[in-house]
């Protein structure tokens, strides 16, 4: 275990003994240590990818550190909506309650492609994916108290708008513009729940998170000559933002996360900048009902 790691954890993050925490992409980067830490705390941590061998290697290594909590795979392809539903069918089987959503996994400036539905990748796993789960989920949710959802945005939101008439790459591809699209929906999302969420005075909290500029298997398609210039934190302190979205004691309703340096892009966790352009409801109710729509998930 990393010695700061720890000690963040031993001043920072309050018991979650007999708590229920899934975490979509739980298997590295800020996903691995968010469970790691989770499940030190006492939590039951469900770790949700596609690729079973990768969870099971990542639950090996969290249970070889030692851990007060338990772990679990769950095996769901965010790249189909169907997979989505199967897999938040199992879950409501499996489990009675879910204490906290963590909308995690991502993908990042990926070769061009489209997801099962035929939407750009980007769009589709980090958005659409995690708008379908949330809402199949919700019941659970809504009937385990103190529930919140954590969804992962980034400051690649800032300056980035959503092009309705580009979610299916009917334009020619922009790896960058595509994936700062999907970092605002993420954004919108978490914001707009909040306010549907307090709307028919349900008690989860929606909050969001970024982990400022932390080195992860995420950068694996960005170009190397461009990671050499950027200074990057560790993947366990940029799980921090996380960490305190997931468990804080004084955190409400649309609170944002993220390191507290210059820019955001390093530091602790403290409460950070939201652009504009995710404020804004008329864009964030046109694309609730594109989520609706498109996974034919219909929300409280």
């Amino acid at each position: 275990m990393i010695s700061e790691f720890q000690h963040w954890i031993d001043q920072n993050l309050p018991s979650q003994k007999g708590k229920t925490i899934l975490i979509t992409g739980g298997n590295s980067g800020i996903g691995y240590y968010s469970a790691l830490a989770l499940a030190k705390a006492g939590a039951h941590v469900v770790i949700a990818g596609r690729n079973p061998s990768k969870i099971d290697q990542a639950i090996k290594s969290i249970e070889a550190e030692g851990v007060d909590g338990s772990l679990k795979a769950g095996i769901v392809d965010l790249a189909s909506l169907e997979s989505v539903r199967q897999y938040a069918a199992q879950f409501v089987v499996d489990h009675s309650k879910l204490d906290i959503l963590i909308n995690n996994a991502g993908v990042m400036m990926p070769p061009e492609g489209k997801t099962e539905e035929g939407f750009e990748s980007q769009f589709g796993v980090n958005y659409l994916s995690h708008f379908a789960l949330t809402g199949l989920l919700f019941d659970r949710l809504q009937s385990t108290t103190g529930s919140r959802v954590v969804t992962l945005s980034s400051i690649a939101h800032r300056g980035a708008q959503i092009d309705f008439d580009n979610l299916r790459l009917e334009k020619p591809y922009d790896q960058k513009r595509e994936y700062y699209q999907s970092k605002l929906a993420n954004l919108l999302f978490a914001l707009e729940f909040g306010r549907r969420i307090d709307a028919i005075e349900a008690s989860v909290l929606s909050v969001a998170c970024h982990p400022g500029f932390t080195k992860t298997e995420l950068q694996r398609h960005v170009d190397p000559a461009i990671l050499e210039k950027m200074t990057f934190m560790d993947a366990w302190q940029g799980s921090l933002p996380t960490l305190v979205a997931a468990t804080g004691h004084n955190v409400i309703q649309g609170d944002y996360f993220g390191p507290d340096g210059p820019g955001e892009l390093g530091g602790f966790p403290a409460i950070g900048e939201i652009d504009a352009s995710a404020m804004d409801t008329h864009v964030a109710n046109r694309l609730w009902d594109v989520g609706q729509d498109v996974t034919g998930v219909a929300y409280p």
